[in-house]
């Protein structure tokens, strides 16, 4: 098939809806194979995230224009029609090409047949406006987070929970924001490892990590590679969640370090550097033996050993006594859809009570293998309040006086260059809470308890 940014695209939808394939790590090796670059790399990107920030909505239009249910439409004639929505839709690419260009591709992926029936669907959805389009699945939803659902193209199930999350800090009248902000494109945040690289000059800091900045441009691997890793690109709100660990009291020479479910590792090389800095050893843990070499590949470029082992976190913790470790928890992944547009189709309620079970029992073996005075920080990149503030009540109570909460919303604000909105949650927790709408990161939830 020809390697145009159209075919790049359909073909990762195809791969993300067949193989359950993660398109931020598919999407950059199809375009390297494609040998795209430039304006047709970012052509690609567009019709690739776009497409999948919006499927929801955009299969209420083809369901809609086609007159069937959409999982009656063919799955290679349907990504072919949700790239084609997004450029009539999002794009305002004129009706005649974005018809004919996915005409032309069903024709030669499906056959002849398909064909037709992709340009009368087309053709319908584009008699209407974007603008006609929302007002009329607006006008057909049976309840209002049912039309926020179409709007911004969230499943009901994530919109409340979002609204809970929010109400729990007194913002729920921040929802719609939110939601918009899970539909941007995030900016590529890089940071530069403490004590072993620097920010470039002309480089654009980030306001809350003094290890964040944004690259005044070119491509940002490009910077990665000179550094030798030194400098490698995270959110913003990763960075933080590393440093509140590192930071969260004064380091004692000899202190022992855990990361316990470390992959990719970007967290993991903040740590090894801090732990370089202060005296203290670090250790890291990864299920997957795959993943794990990636968490070997990011702590590569720090001066210090870090081993890192492939065993089940519960059964790894218990293995040793530390001063400081991270759970950095599986979860729902819900605090990054800006980055990981599909993870909303792929989830389901269903799935928050097996993580939220996992969730405990990790946290729970980590404050297990605390040295007394040792602390743990317990991150997600969801703010699920049942993935968040329910399993740190949950390891509060079981632990019935012998583990304390510590003020994360404080540590984060001390490490911060500028100041941070983090306002303290109904439940008097002191649990961090970062947004995408409201800080630019990953929507990172950051607790920390310390052992008495």
């Amino acid at each position: 098939m020809s390697a145009s940014p159209r075919w790049v695209a359909y073909d990762v939808l195809r791969a993300v809806d067949e193989t359950d394939a993660y398109a931020n790590l598919l999407l950059p090796r199809a375009i390297a194979r494609a040998g795209l670059t430039g304006p047709d790399a970012g052509l690609a990107t567009e019709l690739t995230y776009g497409t999948l920030r919006r499927l929801g909505t955009y299969d209420a239009i083809i369901a809609d224009a086609a007159r069937r249910p959409i999982a009656d439409v063919d799955p290679a004639v349907r990504d072919a029609l949700r790239l084609g929505v997004h450029q009539l839709i999002a794009m305002r690419t004129p009706a005649h090409a974005a018809v004919n260009e996915t005409v032309r591709q069903v024709r030669k992926a499906v056959g002849a047949p398909a064909a037709g029936f992709a340009n009368a669907v087309l053709r319908r959805v584009s008699e209407r406006t974007p603008q006609e389009w929302d007002d009329h699945l607006a006008a057909a939803a049976r309840s209002d987070d049912e039309r926020l659902a179409v709007r911004f193209a969230h499943p009901v199930w994530v919109i409340r929970a979002f609204r809970r999350a929010l109400a729990a800090e007194g913002r729920a009248d921040e929802l719609e924001e939110l939601l918009a902000a899970d539909n941007a494109a995030p900016v590529v945040t890089l940071a530069a490892l403490p004590g072993l690289a620097e920010r470039p000059a002309e480089a654009t800091l980030t306001p809350y990590s003094p290890l964040g900045f944004r690259s005044a441009g070119g491509d940002p691997g490009a910077l990665v590679t000179a550094s030798g890793g030194l400098v490698r690109v995270q959110d913003e709100g990763s960075q933080l969640a590393a440093l509140a660990l590192a930071r969260a009291q004064p380091v004692a020479d000899g202190e022992r370090w855990l990361d316990l479910c470390a992959a990719p590792g970007g967290k993991t090389a903040v740590l090894a550097a801090e732990a370089l800095a202060h005296g203290a050893t670090l250790e890291a843990n990864e299920l997957s033996p795959a993943r794990a070499g990636l968490v070997r590949d990011s702590v590569s470029a720090v001066p210090l050993e870090v081993p890192v082992s492939e065993e089940d976190g519960r059964v790894r913790a218990g293995r040793g006594r530390y001063d400081r470790i991270l759970v950095d928890a599986p979860c729902t992944g819900l605090g990054a859809l800006r980055r990981r547009p599909e993870a909303r189709w792929r989830k389901q309620p269903v799935d928050v009570p097996e993580l939220a079970a996992l969730q405990s029992e990790l946290l729970s073996a980590a404050l297990a293998a605390l040295r007394p005075g040792g602390v743990v920080a317990y991150v997600t990149c969801s703010p699920h309040l049942a993935e968040t503030a329910a399993i740190v009540a949950d390891a509060l109570r079981t632990a019935d006086g012998a583990v304390e909460e510590l003020d994360a919303r404080a540590v984060v604000a001390a490490i911060a260059t500028d100041p941070i909105d983090l306002p303290a949650p109904a439940d008097g927790s002191g649990r961090a809470q970062l947004w995408p709408h409201r800080h630019g990161t990953d929507a990172m939830s950051i607790s920390l308890l310390r052992k008495r």
